[in-house]
């Protein structure tokens, strides 16, 4: 049995300076340009951010051992499908504002790059918390029961006026009429006024808040480790924006998706209740449910969703 390598500092140095150089690659030089991303690019690039997370759990097996990867893919998993229902929010934000998709993918990188400072503040935040009081693993698993429950009967809309950030931001802030490109202030009559492409930029930002609220407390119920939860967070995220160009035209075909993801919350919910985490002293109704088990239930229940969807669309019943 090998020597597992300890997780220093410089691994995660070294891993923050690869996302850096990811985005500065992805805003520099491919996207430096603003045009509408095609579906095949987008799938490209989708290709590209999954073989990338596949590339590091392989590395991950090699110096820190198989549980590990497991893990970190079960997260990455995870932290993905959730991410689906974020794709359907910010095509409704971008609907409901008009914005050009030449526009689009400007706003998602910046929304993206607080997306990861937000999670990693949440990230570092619930892990302190989980060691210091782990009992609060079952309160994480009761708010997910409750999430997955209540994402079934609550419909999705978007309601910028009830947005607390975007309300303050006209307090104090003009706002212009119409776009001016990619700016996202200009100024006009003497005095600094919003562009409506920040208001978009604000409700993404306040809906990934929103939604990591959900996905960071999931995660806990495969590991507790920092750097898997980090890691596997920014996998998701990095590709959440090529995920959207690919899935946000083709969403309405995928009528049993949110029943899917409702599930895989509920599933972990209940993991996180019952599952002992090493937890001391153990209780009468816990149950092991191994890292390998939780991959595959979550990778049925999303593929019986999508596959239920398909043969629903092939039947020629409308989208609901």
């Amino acid at each position: 049995m090998f020597a597992m390598v300890e997780v220093t500092c410089w691994h995660w140095l070294g891993f923050i300076a690869f996302v850096v150089m990811c985005l500065a690659l992805d805003l520099g030089v491919f996207h430096r340009k603003a045009h509408v991303v095609q579906f095949r690019e987008a799938l490209l690039w989708t290709a590209v951010w999954f073989s990338l997370a596949m590339l590091f759990s392989i590395g991950l097996k090699s110096l820190r051992g198989e549980k590990e990867a497991l893990e970190f893919l079960t997260g990455y998993i995870i932290e993905l499908s959730l991410s689906m229902d974020n794709v359907f929010i910010i095509a409704l934000i971008f609907n409901y504002f008009s914005i050009p998709a030449v526009h689009q993918h400007r706003v998602l990188f910046w929304g993206i790059l607080g997306a990861l400072l937000m999670r990693g503040l949440m990230i570092g935040a619930g892990v302190a918390l989980v060691l210091w009081l782990h009992w609060i693993l079952y309160l994480f698993g009761a708010f997910l029961l409750y999430s997955g429950v209540r994402m079934l009967f609550v419909e999705t809309r978007v309601h910028p006026e009830n947005n607390r950030l975007v309300r303050l931001a006209r307090k104090l802030f003009p706002i212009t009429p119409n776009l001016h490109g990619r700016r996202l202030m200009v100024l006009a009559d003497g005095r600094w006024a919003l562009t409506p492409l920040a208001l978009v930029l604000m409700m993404v930002e306040t809906t990934d808040l929103l939604f990591a609220v959900d996905s960071i407390p999931a995660i806990f119920s495969v590991t507790t480790k920092p750097f898997i939860i980090f890691t596997s967070n920014v996998f998701a995220i990095l590709g959440l924006r090529s995920l959207y160009f690919v899935l946000a035209g083709a969403l309405n075909r995928f009528r049993y998706l949110k029943y899917g993801l409702s599930i895989v919350l509920v599933f972990i919910g209940i993991k996180m209740l019952i599952d002992p985490h090493d937890r001391q002293p153990p209780l009468w109704f816990q149950v092991d449910i191994s890292t390998p088990i939780a991959l595959l239930v979550i990778g049925v229940i999303l593929l019986s969703s999508i596959l239920l969807s398909a043969t629903d669309r092939a039947r020629g019943k409308p989208a609901a």
